[in-house]
């Protein structure tokens, strides 16, 4: 299990023109074969008038699935450039269509391979891709003597807090990266002096998109 991979989490599309060809790239998150052969079918439908829909994906990060498709274009100019940029921009669950509307200029399988490759790349800028962490989720309470300390370890080792609540006691959920758990949480319990509790809540997935927490399932 990675404790660190890159995913995509919302989708985008990016559009470049070659010598009078339009190529257009369509980037969505797919978690399944099946929702990668859905999607490549959903854009052959919405192109249905290209002169080709070529495509590549990425699924799983240990050992992952990947398959690409030329569509008609010379073998290896396409589907193989696309499926290069993903693995290289190492990005996951991730399926890329690029659409090229044919504008009477041979492009050269040179030119074809740069063309779609620089397409997927294009459509990458105008997604969201998030750094997906695997954490510890520890629920923390401690008297307001030790918050200070507290609020300091966590700011300087840029721990993620899921809530705060403050009462008789201060009870916070953070997120702590399953690599830095054990090292975070002896730094509570230090700086503290102990008079900080901690319960593991199990683990989960999250990422951060814009500075906004996002849950990615359990770990």
């Amino acid at each position: 299990m990675k404790e660190r991979y890159k995913i995509l989490y919302k989708g985008g599309e990016g559009e470049i023109t070659e010598k009078k060809s339009r190529f257009i790239a369509t980037v969505r998150p797919v978690e399944t074969e099946g929702e990668a052969a859905a999607f490549i079918a959903e854009m052959k439908k919405r192109y249905w008038d290209a002169s080709h829909n070529c495509s590549a994906f990425v699924i799983g990060e240990e050992n992952p699935l990947t398959r690409c498709s030329d569509d008609g274009e010379p073998a290896q100019t396409a589907g193989r450039p696309m499926l290069d940029v993903l693995l290289g921009a190492e990005v996951y669950n991730a399926c890329a269509v690029v659409t090229r509307y044919f504008g009477g200029t041979l492009l050269g399988t040179g030119g074809l391979v740069r063309a779609y490759s620089k397409a997927v790349r294009e459509g990458l800028l105008n997604c969201v891709i998030l750094e997906k962490c695997l954490a510890d989720r520890l629920r923390l309470s401690t008297d307001y003597s030790g918050l200070g300390k507290l609020q300091y370890i966590l700011s300087e080792a840029g721990i993620a807090v899921l809530d705060s609540q403050y009462g008789e006691a201060v009870e916070m959920t953070i997120l702590a990266p399953a690599s830095q758990s054990r090292q975070i949480r002896k730094k509570i319990t230090e700086g503290t002096n102990g008079r900080c509790g901690i319960e593991l809540q199990g683990q989960v997935y999250y990422g951060m998109d814009a500075g906004e927490i996002v849950l990615l399932g359990e770990g």
